[in-house]
């Protein structure tokens, strides 16, 4: 046993082994920094690359680039308030906070710090569980995973600050949105409009774009500063580390809870940094700086998604069964080199297996390395002007949605969960909770489905089920317990719109939306089978509820006098967001129009000399810019431009075809 371990470590000290997974780092570090790709992009790349590679070089390469990616997403994340990737989407409710404080080094280099211990964490679980963990994952059937998406909801407790109605409801609203298309159990659809489009359901990459990144752009449009309050990014880089290290034990705890989730089959990474976040709002008692630039919110889901990536690893090689999306291109990488993912990589092939375990070991640490040089000079795009900033960011997240499946539909789904973000952010409801129930409607409704099916009702009675079940009572104790003199948590970050005195009736008009919505849903979902109905009707039903209860306390408040700092801005100063909404949504229109090329050169020219006030040789330039930077990401991924009604009439080159 020895001999092969020391054998594995010579060869992965080889040139030729840390040549390729260099490579894979620098590709996951580009494709991370984007937002709305992640690693299931990044890997489908490789793939056609790997055909007659030798086998160990060919997983050094995957392996570098699944490593860096849940540390290179943080960047977007933190500084510009956009979801990296599904596992980042936590990061951004403390670190853009901070970024706009002036704060963006320390957040970034607690982040990489923390990422850091979670890959290394990761590693090490998967070293040492390779021989002990398959009792361990074969013990989780769909009754127990359907307790860990339950455990998942529990986290809106802790997301909803003061008021629980309103997380409640919040998180209803993201289930009911999760439930459109067809039902897991009957394949009956529901709440589809007849639509193909909606017939497979909303895109995650779309929903998480739409609620957390188009109204922190329209913020930051309409303050028409800077991200950064202050320019002190030079400062903080020790100092982000020194946070991690004296809360090492709260980042070591998250790293066990992403590797133990990100081991189970089925249930993804999509949710682990919300627990993790959650974890870490449960065991602070000052809990005021949550959604404001709480260094803590930065630490716990970085160190956490990380070390999924070694936990998802488990079943991926020892049952051939993926954790997550990523790990099934993994696999279908693995088969490709000829490798049989099984019980065997832990017996004749146990060098393969740490090969890999040890390559994510070493990767975590080089693109950890790489993160920390290249920051400070990324780090400075917070201080530049945000109108010189904002068509870019507005141009990587159409580009981004439409990605997922390529349909003029994606970038209208866009519109519409963007202006659900912008009120949802206005009037102070959960996003982060409305984002767990949609990550969790499907999962909980098919894992319900299964366990029902299998073993009755009685699934409730097993002892795994209930261990997971008094977790999740005690996670919604800690959450909703207030100590006197405490705060109250409040996760709607950025400009804090969520926390100005509004004015009554728009915030009612938009909770009677809402309730129209879960009356909406009841209606869908009675027009089907019992399963298929059971999941909607619930749903519409406690979020109505919610709703009800929200819409009462609006009602019975007193009235506030006067006009709100809101109303006040937008009529001294500004008329709000709607004049950049205008500008997305025209951009939006005239893609539809002349195709996404044609319109992103016309949108750079006009916003850039309208809104941004740029002088024309600065206009041209940046606009020659965006459009190469566009042209070499979809050439050399194989992306593909929105068309419009141009294309649908003439035949004409690339890239405006």
């Amino acid at each position: 046993m020895l001999d092969l371990l020391l054998s594995t470590l010579l060869d992965l000290l080889t040139v030729r082994h840390l040549s390729f997974l260099m490579l894979g780092v620098g590709l996951g570090l580009v494709v991370g920094v984007l937002p709305g790709l992640g690693g299931i992009a990044g890997l489908s790349l490789l793939l056609p690359f790997l055909y007659g590679m030798e086998p160990t070089s060919a997983l050094a390469m995957l392996i570098g680039l699944v490593a860096i990616i849940p540390t290179s997403d943080t960047f977007t994340s933190v500084l510009m308030g956009i979801p990296g990737s599904s596992s980042s989407q936590a990061t951004v409710l403390d670190g853009f906070p901070l970024a706009r404080q002036g704060e963006a080094a320390r957040a970034l280099s607690a982040a990489f710090f923390a990422s850091l211990i979670g890959g290394l964490f990761g590693a090490l679980i998967l070293t040492g569980f390779v021989l002990i963990a398959r009792p361990i994952i074969l013990s989780f059937g769909a009754a127990e995973l359907f307790m860990l998406t339950l455990f998942g909801l529990s986290m809106v407790g802790v997301l909803s600050g003061a008021n629980l109605a309103k997380g409640i409801a919040a998180a209803s609203l993201g289930l009911a949105f999760g439930l459109v298309g067809a039902a897991p159990a009957t394949g009956e659809y529901r709440m589809d409009f007849d639509s193909l489009y909606l017939s497979d359901g909303l895109p995650l990459v779309i929903v998480a774009l739409g609620i957390f990144a188009l109204p922190e752009i329209f913020d930051l449009l309409r303050g028409g500063d800077a991200i950064a309050q202050r320019a002190t990014l030079g400062r903080g880089w020790l100092r982000g580390v020194a946070d991690t290290w004296r809360n090492k034990w709260l980042a070591l705890r998250c790293s066990g809870l992403g590797a133990i989730i990100g081991a189970i089959p089925g249930l993804g990474g999509s949710v682990v940094d919300w627990i993790a976040y959650g974890h870490a709002v449960q065991t602070t008692k000052d809990r005021s700086r949550f959604g404001h630039g709480e260094i803590r919110g930065v630490i716990a889901p970085e160190s956490a998604n990380n070390a999924k990536e070694g936990g998802a690893l488990l079943p991926t090689l020892l049952f051939g069964i993926p954790g997550s999306g990523a790990m099934a291109i993994f696999l279908a990488g693995m088969i490709l080199l000829g490798l049989q993912p099984g019980p065997a990589m832990a017996d004749r092939h146990l060098d393969v297996t740490y090969t890999i375990v040890w390559s994510l070991a070493l990767a975590n640490v080089i693109g950890t390395a790489l993160c920390i040089v290249l920051a400070p000079g990324i780090a400075r795009l917070t201080t530049l002007r945000y109108a010189l900033i904002a068509p870019f960011m507005i141009m990587v997240v159409c580009f981004a949605a439409f990605q997922a499946t390529r349909s003029y539909y994606d970038l209208l789904a866009l519109v519409a969960v963007g202006m659900l973000g912008l009120f949802m952010r206005r009037f102070g409801w959960s996003r982060p909770a409305f984002l767990i129930g949609f990550v969790l409607a499907l999962l909980a409704e098919r894992y319900l489905y299964q366990a029902v099916q299998f073993a009755g009702w009685s699934f409730l009675t097993r002892p795994l089920v209930l261990i997971i079940l008094a977790i999740t009572l005690l996670s919604v104790w800690f959450g909703v317990r207030r100590k006197p003199g405490s705060a109250v948590v409040n996760t709607e970050g950025g400009a804090g719109e969520a926390t100005r005195a509004d004015s009554l009736w728009p915030q009612a008009l938009f909770t009677l939306l809402v309730l129209a919505a879960f009356g909406f849903a009841i209606a869908e979902g009675l027009k089907n089978s019992f399963l298929a109905m059971l999941m909607p009707v619930t749903v519409g039903v406690v979020g109505g509820v919610a709703a009800l209860l929200v819409l009462g306390f609006q009602l019975a408040g007193p009235r506030r006098s006067g006009t709100t700092n809101f109303d006040t801005e937008a009529r001294t100063v500004d008329w709000g967001p709607w004049p950049f909404v205008a500008w997305f949504l025209g951009f939006i229109a005239l893609t539809g129009l002349v195709g996404f090329f044609a319109a992103l050169v016309l949108f750079f020219l006009a916003f850039l000399t309208v809104v941004a006030r740029t002088p024309w040789w600065l206009t041209l330039l940046l606009t020659a810019s965006a459009c190469s930077f566009i042209l070499v990401l979809a050439s050399s991924l194989n992306l593909v431009f929105p068309g419009g009604l141009l294309q649908a009439s003439y035949d004409l080159p690339w890239p405006f075809r």
